[in-house]
């Protein structure tokens, strides 16, 4: 009975058993860090009452603080669509190990940071030149950083088979081209701060854009039972 159990025990840890665990348990942890995030910054940015202490009537109020407004729009955009690649991506993962779980959670560490960015962001848009340069550096550090996570958690998910079995590989390439191309892209929107601050976020925004149009891997509007598994 007892040698019985032992088995049992061994089985039940054993790390065989845990790579065959789905994602989903993953999935709903980030999806609650997601949600965290948004709720923190639209609590941090969506403020006028700071504003009106000064006796401002509360239209110059409104107006006055463009800037947060501004802030949470790029980055509510930005954290939505990093949401949606998530999800995406994450479709195609059946199981798991350390490595990977390390990985995503690199992407959350830096999606954790955005309300810390973006309120740096909110502040500083009316600021100096150097001020803005260096707020667009470190909002640059935290987007910059999840789309490395995520190709990395991307990639060992390819290389450890930890994606489905049916995943087309040519499909699995053009997700991986496809993601790759995004801290590229991120690099030249921080390029053009430069040339104007407030010019670069528009082009982060441009990016939310283009990455929204739909691409390899992500959902379709018609798709049935079998969409995602080609490369069609």
């Amino acid at each position: 009975m007892a040698g019985s159990d032992a088995r049992e025990s061994e089985y039940r840890y054993e790390r065989g058993r845990e790579k065959a665990r789905d994602a989903a348990r993953v999935e709903t942890f980030s999806d609650g860090v997601f949600a965290v995030v948004l709720t923190v910054m639209a609590v941090e940015l969506l403020q006028t009452g700071p504003a009106r202490e000064s006796g401002r009537a509360l239209p110059d109020a409104l107006a006055h603080a463009w800037p947060s407004y501004l802030a949470y729009v790029i980055t509510f955009a930005l954290a939505g669509q990093v949401w949606l690649a998530h999800h995406n991506l994450w479709r195609y993962v059946v199981r798991v190990d350390q490595m990977l779980l390390v990985f995503n959670l690199g992407v959350l560490l830096f999606i954790a940071t955005i309300p810390f960015t973006a309120d740096l962001l909110s502040d500083n848009l009316r600021g100096g030149t150097t001020e803005q340069r260096l707020t667009a550096a470190l909002y640059l550090g935290t987007v910059l950083g999840e789309a490395i996570f995520v190709n990395l958690s991307w990639w060992w998910a390819r290389r450890r088979g930890l994606l489905h079995p049916d995943l087309d590989p040519r499909l699995a390439r053009a997700i991986a081209r496809r993601v790759l191309v995004k801290p590229l892209l991120y690099l030249v929107a921080f390029a053009v701060v430069f040339i104007d601050p407030i010019l670069s976020l528009c082009a982060y925004l441009l990016l939310v854009g283009y990455y929204l149009i739909g691409g390899p891997g992500d959902l379709r509007p018609s798709a049935g039972t079998s969409e995602g598994r080609s490369a069609a």
